[in-house]
Parts: structure tokens; C-alpha cells; sequence
């Protein structure tokens, strides 16, 4: 064998023990990340994703919603202001073989602010598309918030007002299918407005008596007639993160006295969701407007007037901040999904109230915004705080509701105190 020959043999020799020493590039970062996953600890959720994953995981809320032989609590369902308010509920869904439903509840908050109501109906089914709803509520508020008439009324100018009500409807109507649903529907109302109850702030009638304020010296008794047109396109009505909602409703109220506050009102509502990234994210929108229609001199009282401010409208602003005898109003909200169960939201509100229907325009808006958590469970909303910001300060709410939940229309819905 040549001297050359045996040359190459050897460096071939060789050089496969020395690749095998010296490692690549690709080895060696393969190498640093198996180093650094051997000691990085588990990721550990937070105290807060711990107790929502436990009551999702253990059916806390459906626990509660179901109750006991159709006995349960309830939380929240009075006027805003009137602080934390429980009590019990009862309710059937299985009388006369699941063609009934019953529903009666009291609730009364730490401020002494009270509602009891009792539901009847009979829901629409496949092979029957009428529907009838009987319903009976009476609330009793030692203080709502009154600032004074129209869009210039001061935030200094606070009172309070006493208000209770009996309200008793009938409805009946017809669902047309594709989320359509026609109803007529009538009622009685009985009101009575006195005195606040709260101390800490002048009655309505040291500021606003002498006759400033409609309906203060009198509150006579009101039949109602009306009906309405509802067209419901979304997933979920109760928490929906797709679809159109659209709501048209329409009250001719009479007072039952000297007719001096007979007026007709006109309600107008739509709601857009946009859901984008597998309905991880959703756009949502929101538009209303409350007309009322008046002749020969007559008002509308000021209780029944449309009302914003609060917590499912201008949420930057006190309850109950502008009374008009107009309004119209628009939200919009971003909301994504931070895990399951669980949602949050940046918001923005616009609205106004006027004394005239021609003054509802888009100047000298009110507009607030801020940001909301929505806890879910079975994909409906059971629990909101949104915290809004305006001009006149942050206001922070705290409800077991959906934002833009439907309301029942009977004569007491007209007012903002249920």
C-alpha cells in the first residue's frame, strides 16, 4: 500500500470520532432548551382564574340558578341606586305538562327598596306559535335620584323622590318564526310620588315644586294599550356574541283622572354583534331612542319620562342623571374572551335627552367610556361590573345581568326603575 493511500485512510479514520465530538449548531440549541425546561417551574394560575375555574367546574352558578324544587335566591333586580338586594324565588316550568310557567319573586335591598312581581305564561312552541304572558309587579323605592328637567340640569341640583307602583298587564301574541314575534298587550298602572326618603339630600319638592316639575302634584291611575314587533337574530339572547336584535314597542297611556297626562311613547331599539376570532372576540353595538307624543297641552309626568344614566346606558354618569321628554342613546363595546368564564370589555356611551323630537341630533352629546369584566356560565352573562368615566366624575356598577338584556314590556317598563 502507497504511503499516499494509507494517508487517507487514516484522516477518514479519524475524522468520524472527531464530527461526533464536536456538535452542530442545531444540537447545541436543542441542547440549552432542554437545559432551561428542566428547571422552569409549571405555570400556576391566579388566585382569581382558580375560584372562576372551580365555579365552573363544580356548576356553582347552574346549582343556584335550578334551586331547590323550584325554590332559589335572587340577586339584584331593583332600581339602580338602591344597593345589594336578595330574596327568594319561585319557579315552575313544568305545570300542565311543561305548557305553563310560573314565576313569582321578592326582593328587598339594604337601602329598603323593594320589588315583588308574579309571571304567568305560556310560552310559544313548534306546533303552537302563540304565546300569553300575565304579569304583576308593585315597587316600593324610599329614594330615587332626581336632578331636574332636560339636558342643561345640573349635577349640583341632586334630590331625591319617593316612588311606588302597582302595575298589572296582559300580553298576547304570535311568533312568526325566524325570531320573529308579534304581541298586543294592555295594563294598569297605580303610582304614587311623594317625598324622599333620604336625608342626606333635598326632597324633589324643596328643588323642583311650584309646579316646575310634571306629575309631581298629581299622579293619577293609567289604563295602557299597546303592542310590539321583536325580530331576534341572535346566538343567545342572554349573552350573545353573533346575530341582530331589533325592537320597535309602542304605549298609549291614559290617565285615568283629568287626562291632563295622557301621552303616547314610542320605543326604538337595535343591536348589532360582530364576532370575529372563532367568537373569541366580539364587537358590540347599540342603539335607542325613547319618543313620547303629547297634544292639546298635556305632559308627560316626570316619572314616566325616559331616563339616562346608569348602568345600561351612560355609564360614566350618576342613576337617574338627565329626565327629558326625548332620548336617544349609543354604545359600543370591544369585547374579548380571557379565559373561560370569563370576559372583559372597553366600552364608549353617547346619548342625550331633549324636550323636543326635533332636538334629538348628534351635537352636545353626552359620552362616557370605560372598561367591564362579564363573567358567563352555560354562555349566558350572570355577573357584570363595568367602571365608566365622564366629565362628571367615574361611576362603578355592579349587576347580575347582561348589559343589553331584553326587558319585559308592561306599563311599569316604561319608567327606568325596574
Amino acid at each position: 500500500m502507497s504511503p499516499l493511500i494509507f494517508l487517507v485512510l487514516l484522516l477518514l479514520c479519524l475524522s468520524g470520532p472527531l464530527r461526533s465530538q464536536v456538535p452542530t449548531r442545531a444540537a447545541g440549541i436543542e441542547a440549552e432548551r432542554e437545559k432551561k425546561a428542566a428547571v422552569l417551574e409549571p405555570d400556576e394560575p391566579t388566585k382569581a382564574e382558580q375560584v372562576l375555574t372551580r365555579i365552573k367546574d363544580d356548576k356553582i352558578v347552574e346549582r343556584i340558578q335550578a334551586g331547590y324544587n323550584g325554590i332559589r335566591g335572587k340577586l339584584g333586580g331593583l332600581a339602580t341606586g338602591g344597593g345589594f338586594a336578595l330574596g327568594p324565588e319561585y319557579a315552575r316550568e313544568d305545570l300542565a305538562g311543561g305548557k305553563l310557567h310560573l314565576r313569582t319573586a321578592a326582593a328587598i335591598s339594604f337601602r329598603n327598596f323593594q320589588r315583588y312581581d308574579l309571571e304567568l305564561k305560556a310560552p310559544e312552541t313548534r306546533t303552537r306559535p302563540v304565546f300569553f304572558q300575565g304579569y304583576a309587579v308593585r315597587h316600593f323605592y324610599p329614594s330615587l335620584q332626581y336632578y331636574g328637567q332636560g339636558p342643561e340640569s345640573e349635577k349640583d341640583g341632586r334630590s331625591n323622590f319617593l316612588y311606588e307602583d302597582l302595575a298589572i298587564d296582559g300580553t298576547v301574541g304570535v311568533a312568526a318564526g325566524k325570531g320573529l314575534r308579534l304581541a298586543a298587550s294592555g295594563g294598569y298602572l297605580k303610582v304614587h310620588a311623594g317625598r324622599g326618603r333620604d336625608q342626606r339630600f333635598a326632597s324633589i319638592d324643596e328643588n323642583f315644586g311650584g309646579g316646575v316639575t310634571p306629575g309631581l302634584d298629581a299622579q293619577p291611575d293609567f289604563a295602557r294599550l299597546g303592542g310590539y314587533v321583536e325580530l331576534d337574530r341572535t346566538d343567545n339572547r342572554f349573552g350573545p356574541r353573533g346575530g341582530t336584535y331589533l325592537l320597535a314597542n309602542f304605549n298609549h297611556l291614559m290617565d285615568r283622572g283629568r287626562g291632563q297626562y295622557s301621552f303616547e311613547r314610542l320605543d326604538l331599539e337595535g343591536q348589532q354583534y360582530i364576532p370575529f376570532f372563532n367568537q373569541r372576540r366580539v364587537i358590540a353595538l347599540r342603539g335607542r331612542t325613547n319618543l313620547t307624543y303629547t297634544r292639546d297641552g298635556r305632559q308627560v309626568p316626570f316619572y314616566l319620562q325616559p331616563v339616562l344614566g346608569g348602568s345600561d346606558d351612560l355609564r360614566g354618569f350618576r342613576p337617574f342623571r338627565f329626565y327629558g321628554d326625548q332620548s336617544m342613546v349609543m354604545n359600543a363595546e370591544y369585547r374579548w374572551e380571557v379565559f373561560s368564564g370569563l370576559d372583559m370589555a372597553l366600552f364608549f356611551d353617547a346619548g342625550k335627552v331633549a324636550r323636543r323630537r326635533a332636538d334629538l341630533d348628534f351635537s352636545n352629546l353626552e359620552t362616557a367610556a370605560g372598561i367591564g369584566w362579564r363573567w358567563n356560565a352555560r354562555n349566558s352573562v350572570f355577573l357584570r361590573m363595568d367602571v365608566g368615566f365622564s366629565h362628571e366624575g367615574f361611576q362603578v356598577w355592579l349587576k347580575f345581568n347582561n348589559i343589553f338584556a331584553p326587558k319585559l314590556i308592561h306599563s311599569s317598563s316604561s319608567q327606568s326603575v325596574q
